[in-house]
């Protein structure tokens, strides 16, 4: 089923499809070279690195992020705090929860794993970015992304 989009006929189940296709290759050979080179995966990376980036979250600030539901983003805090790469501190605003936060070990992972993940994902998208600029697409999707956050469309519950 074709869709009318800005004056273009678009295909937009095949634009779905291959939206979908190209996550789900990218995060799986981006998993591969994270666990060869420091020993965890796409999901672990990006959890460590909102931390990075967002010292002091709550589990329920992740789960709202990545759109998961807060037992498995709890349960993934759980494998890194028993790897010795995230603590757990007491919420002072919030007995109920707690706050993450990354232990020098698990700074160390993540910057030596931003490298690791920039390079390969620059490497399996150069080829197609010397044809067509990226920039338009990002934009897109980073609308697109805002739209459905915005409208909560997509969030699990619980």
């Amino acid at each position: 089923m074709a869709s009318k989009a800005s004056g273009e006929r678009v295909d937009l189940p095949g634009f779905f499809s291959d939206l979908v296709r190209c996550e789900t290759r990218l995060y799986n050979a981006l998993n591969d070279r994270l666990r060869e080179r420091h020993g965890i995966v796409t999901s672990q990376f990006e959890f460590l690195r909102y931390l990075r980036d967002h010292p002091g979250a709550r589990v329920a600030d992740l789960a709202a992020e990545f759109a998961a539901g807060i037992g498995a983003i709890s349960k993934g805090a759980d494998r890194l705090e028993r790897q010795g790469l995230v603590v757990r501190q007491p919420n002072p605003l919030d007995r109920r929860s707690s706050l993450l936060t990354l232990t020098d070990d698990g700074l160390r992972l993540v910057n030596a794993a931003d490298g690791t993940f920039t390079e390969r994902l620059t490497e399996l998208i150069a080829e197609v970015l010397k044809a067509h600029p990226i920039t338009g697409t990002a934009q897109l999707l980073s609308e697109l992304r805002s739209v459905l956050e915005r409208d909560q469309i997509g969030t699990p519950t619980g």
